[in-house]
């Protein structure tokens, strides 16, 4: 275990930081009209927004202060509790139906995501296993094909709720960590083919894949059905111009665009505060992406490494689905947008997750 301290990458955490105070003030204006609608509180989200938020900082600062190789002794039992709690939102009367998806565990006033706690724990123990098997990773057989096992039953669990745009953050995430240690180009490229017809299938399988495939590729075919979030969201894209119409002065947020505060929160932000806002939240990110890839560089072993590597992918790839899905890029998959998207499940990891990037940079090399 490595012994030598420094103090944590300062750019990655006043990144982060900068990210979830923007996200708490978009949240509340985003949500205001809505909240006061439905709660008579136009403060209901901020406030939940705010708690979280504390919440998750105070388990950043927790979790940057646990040696990382912590995660390594502890990653299997919290990947047996993950599963665990996958196959029990599946029962019906327990696990709780929210927009289809039968994705949370009721916990008191709140509740809990585990699919979104199976993206770190799966890069946890995946870490762990290519650390120790680097060597065989380049082997079909021996490394390729028994890592990506666990990998493919656990989205097998999240596509039964269904949920496939967190099934695919997942899943392009331990992609990515397999491919940065070693796997062979021909093997990905062989197994590429087998996911493209799997996706395939996952899409003719259920309708509404289909619809939000064929409105991806023209919303105005079906405006006030499969097209209205698409259309609504580049509604508010399109006159915020260079400035914005300013902050809280959103026309979408007027039951247009729904529950702008989530997935299409990035919209709003655009609207309000336009392609200059919309491009500091892109740099931002783009800070921390920088500063990940450092982390992930200098890291003083390879679990460490691939522990980084597998948590700033999960950040990108959750970030250039959701501004992909917003702009009209791609089709919807109902992703939150890392650190400004309300969501107490999400944010939280989040959080934990960039924590623990921040422990792996205190013993960083470069």
């Amino acid at each position: 275990m490595p012994k030598t301290k420094t103090a944590p990458d300062f750019l990655l955490m006043i990144a982060t930081i900068a990210l979830l105070t923007i996200g708490v003030i978009m949240v509340y204006s985003a949500s205001a009209v809505w909240a006061q609608y439905k709660f008579d509180d136009s403060f209901f989200f901020a406030k939940r927004q705010i708690f979280f938020a504390g919440a998750g900082v105070a388990a950043m600062f927790f979790v940057m202060n646990v040696d990382y190789w912590t995660w390594r002794k502890w990653s299997k039992v919290l990947l047996i509790i993950c599963f665990i709690l996958l196959i029990i939102v599946l029962i019906p009367g327990v696990g709780l139906v929210r927009g289809g998806a039968r994705s949370w565990l009721g916990v008191g006033a709140f509740s809990i995501q585990p699919s979104e706690f199976m993206k770190m724990a799966m890069i946890a123990f995946l870490a762990k296993y290519l650390s120790e098997n680097q060597k065989k990773i380049t082997s079909l057989k021996q490394g390729l094909i028994p890592s990506l096992s666990l990998v493919l039953l656990a989205f097998g669990l999240i596509m039964l709720q269904p949920d496939l745009g967190t099934g695919a953050v997942m899943v392009g995430t331990c992609v990515v960590m397999i491919f940065v240690s070693g796997a062979r180009i021909a093997h990905f490229v062989g197994l590429a083919l087998i996911g493209v017809a799997g996706f395939v299938a996952l899409i003719a399988s259920a309708p509404y894949r289909i619809k939000r495939i064929t409105s991806f590729l023209d919303p105005w075919s079906d405006p006030l059905g499969s097209g209205f979030q698409i259309i609504q969201s580049l509604y508010a894209i399109g006159p915020g111009g260079l400035l914005g119409l300013g902050l809280g002065e959103s026309r979408q947020k007027y039951f247009y665009l729904p529950e702008p505060q989530t997935d299409f929160i990035f919209a709003i932000l655009t609207e309000e505060l336009g392609f200059i806002g919309g491009a500091i939240v892109i740099f931002l990110f783009g800070i921390l992406l920088w500063r990940g890839i450092r982390v992930a560089l200098g890291a003083p072993d390879l679990f460490g490494s691939f522990l980084a590597v597998g948590i700033i992918s999960m950040v990108a790839i959750q970030v250039m689905i959701n501004i992909g899905v917003v702009t009209g890029l791609m089709p919807v998959t109902g992703i939150t947008l890392p650190f400004l998207s309300y969501g107490g499940s999400s944010l939280t990891l989040m959080l934990v997750a960039i924590g623990v990037l921040l422990n792996i940079s205190r013993f960083s090399r470069i």
